[in-house]
């Protein structure tokens, strides 16, 4: 609703507009508050011509007092003060209205005649008014000049906008508006309840319907017994026989709703908006609500008479934000029925199948409270369409199923609450085991397999002292897998530099050396014809997340971007490499322990929401005292929420004395499995060949010394 022009406006539009219309003039009185007999008096003084505009020489004073004052003898001289400034508002306001309707036309927006103060219906150059061509666009022009605001109540398009002129600032804007809100004394106007209508079939010249209009309903499966009940009703308005659809409440006329055959709907000005068929949900614990009158009336006739329906049909869409009671326009029809509502513990939303209607839903689910509202699904009319209302299931289906429609309704969803019904066919798939990674996927390494299996959606911490070889095994890993299943993978490894960690990755894809270098030995290099053929397979299997400046990158900056893989290229697995390389700006008021708790539920949600596992590599803290031996996950640095909330737990370990063993054997520790499905906790021991960067299961007597050796710091 726009703002009302203050006391000051509406006396200088009276002035402008002296001699042609006194409207403003009475509004001005009507604004000043009655608080004693001759109180308050307002007197227009003004010289004019024949001529529409005020010239330069005439005078034009408004004069506010209080109260009667003894007048001096003598002349009284006008003061040009006022004139001036009236001059120059004047002028500011056709300026002001000049752009904007030239900014209106711009849009399409071009009616016959401007009219300015108030609301004018006219064609939306959007819709143009649908089939019917219906005036719904809403245009309102403020006389000052300051705004002009449209909207088009076609629940299809919805098209609204706002103009506003050149060189108009934004204070004086704020200051326009708030002097809608104070009169020139700068005492706040009081507040008034708006006063409707008082209507009566008789002044409407309302009458029974015509056999015509009860044939029509007949053919829509609606009873003329119905229609008496709920007081269906014809008008001749505009030399045409519409049907008058009458709100009551306790029995009483509010309101009148007309239709014309060709579904075009108007309503009666100034009356109190409630829903249709009140009377009928007095006191009852269950109500349904449907979008149009003719859908309350099928309900009647499935033996639902505890049904109302809204009066001002759906939106096009949601609304963003939730407005406050008084400002919710567009449903005050639920407030003003609120006492009616309150009663019902179940509310059934049968609102139309497109999606109006079920944005119409889901705007009065947040109104009334999702947690006592049903939905209803919509059966189908044929092979290729549902039903898009409850008087479509009636006109095809009958009675019955319109019923049932109405028994199956289901709770209205809230959004972070479920059954297990809403999740019935993941968990069949499950069963079924149709996607095939289930049971998760095989690491490679037939010793791994029986303790590890990679499943989508879970997270794996992996730590290690320094040099254990924690990256190239999960390298290695990742190998495995794309060689296997295809996956891809998004790498976030910020100790490597780009082209050290290509080798290592294509020196495990083709299986020889990147260079004739001293760690080679007497192995043939990678061909050029295989390097080629390697960098293709680097480039379709693995995406890289990279700082390109000095900043560190942040945990939600690359869970960004790991979406942004996930939803671009489609990759399945995301390593982060490591953790202390992160951007950590932990608030002074957050222990490490949150900071590192709310870290890893991020990981885990982005691994869950997007079917991602995510390698996640944290180091250990300085061991004091070493002997040697493996660490445990509760050595990782920070916190022991690493192994709280992560689905597997991998230790990586390498024996450095080869007096206690042997050096390239690596001791994969898996020292926690969350799912029993895919693992289990033990130790696995593969052979690290240093010239190709790969791991293999090694010999069961090298596992065995491998083994002992690995006991042997305990016991020190």
């Amino acid at each position: 609703m726009p703002p009302r022009p203050s006391l000051q406006s509406l006396l200088l539009m009276a002035a402008f507009t002296a001699g042609e219309d006194s409207g403003f003039l009475l509004t001005a009185r009507r604004r000043l508050p009655t608080v004693a007999a001759g109180a308050h008096r307002i007197r227009l003084l003004h010289s004019f011509a024949g001529s529409r505009r005020l010239s330069g020489s005439h005078e034009v004073a408004c004069c506010l007092r209080s109260a009667p004052v003894s007048r001096p003898a003598g002349p009284v001289a006008i003061r040009s003060r006022s004139v001036h400034s009236a001059e120059d508002y004047k002028k500011g306001c056709e300026e002001r209205l000049r752009q904007l309707t030239g900014k209106l036309k711009k849009e399409g927006i071009n009616p016959k005649q401007w009219r300015l103060g108030t609301f004018q219906r006219m064609m939306c150059p959007m819709c143009k008014g649908g089939s019917t061509e219906e005036l719904s666009l809403s245009v309102f022009i403020r006389i000052d000049g300051v705004n002009a605001t449209w909207n088009c109540f076609r629940s299809t398009c919805g098209w609204k906008g706002y103009v506003e002129p050149d060189g108009v600032p934004k204070l004086s804007q704020a200051k326009n508006d708030t002097e809608c809100e104070a009169d020139q004394n700068g005492e706040p106007n009081v507040a008034v309840n708006k006063v409707y209508r008082k209507i009566c079939e008789q002044d409407l010249h309302l009458e029974s319907l015509c056999d015509e209009l009860v044939t029509y309903f007949s053919e829509r499966m609606i009873s003329a017994e119905t229609l008496q009940r709920n007081s269906v009703m014809q008008r001749n308005r505009n030399n045409k026989i519409v049907i008058a659809f009458t709100y009551r409440r306790d029995g009483v006329l509010v309101g009148c709703k007309y239709r014309e055959v060709s579904k075009k709907f108007s309503q009666e000005a100034n009356t109190e908006k409630i829903l249709y068929g009140l009377d009928d949900i007095k006191r009852t614990r269950d109500i349904i609500i449907v979008e149009g009158e003719i859908d309350k009336l099928s309900m009647e006739e499935a033996g639902y008479r505890n049904c109302v329906s809204v009066p001002d049909g759906a939106p096009p869409r949601v609304s963003s934000k939730l407005p406050d009671k008084d400002q919710d326009k567009k449903y005050q029809y639920l407030w003003n029925c609120k006492d009616y509502l309150d009663s019902a513990s179940r509310i059934i939303l049968a609102t139309d199948a497109d999606p109006p209607g079920q944005a119409l839903a889901e705007e009065l689910a947040r109104r009334l409270g999702k947690e006592r509202c049903w939905r209803v699904n919509w059966p189908k009319k044929n092979d290729n369409e549902i039903c898009k209302d409850a008087n479509e299931v009636l006109m095809f289906l009958g009675p019955q199923a319109l019923k049932k429609v109405i028994e199956d309704a289901e709770l209205y969803p809230i959004r972070g609450l479920f059954s297990f019904k809403d999740f019935f066919p993941e968990i069949d798939n499950y069963y079924i085991g149709i996607r095939g990674d289930e049971l998760g996927v095989h690491t490679g390494w037939k010793s791994m397999d029986e303790l590890y299996k990679v499943v989508p959606g879970e997270l794996t911490v992996v730590t290690g002292v320094p040099n254990s070889g924690k990256s190239e095994w999960i390298d290695a890993l990742i190998c495995n897998i794309n060689d296997q299943v295809g996956w891809k993978f998004v790498l976030c490894s910020m100790e490597n530099k780009v082209r050290e960690h290509a080798r290592k990755l294509l020196e495990k894809h083709i299986k020889k050396p990147f260079f004739n270098a001293r760690y080679g030995g007497s192995a043939e290099r990678m061909s050029p014809e295989e390097f080629e053929e390697g960098k293709q397979w680097l480039n379709e299997t693995f995406h890289l997340i990279r700082c390109e400046d000095d900043c560190l990158p942040s945990i939600n900056w690359v869970l960004d971007l790991a979406k942004a893989a996930v939803l671009r290229y489609g990759v399945r697995g995301l390593v982060i490499d490591p953790y202390n390389e992160l951007d950590h700006q932990r608030p002074s008021n957050q222990t490490e322990t949150e900071y590192v708790s709310q870290i890893l539920t991020k990981i885990k949600r982005f691994a869950q929401h997007h079917s991602c596992h995510v390698w996640f590599v944290a180091h250990p803290r300085q061991l004091h005292n070493w002997s040697g031996g493996a660490p445990n996950m509760y050595d990782i640095s920070g916190s022991a929420h690493f192994i709280n909330k992560c689905d597997n737990g991998i230790v990586i370990h390498r024996n450095r004395d080869p007096n206690a063993g042997p050096l390239d054997v690596v001791q994969v520790c898996v020292r926690k499995v969350r799912n029993k499905v895919i693992g289990q906790i033990g130790d696995a021991f593969l052979a690290y060949d240093r010239v190709s960067g790969e791991f293999k299961d090694a010999d069961q007597d090298v596992a065995a010394k491998a083994a002992a050796a690995a006991k042997a710091p305990q016991r020190k």
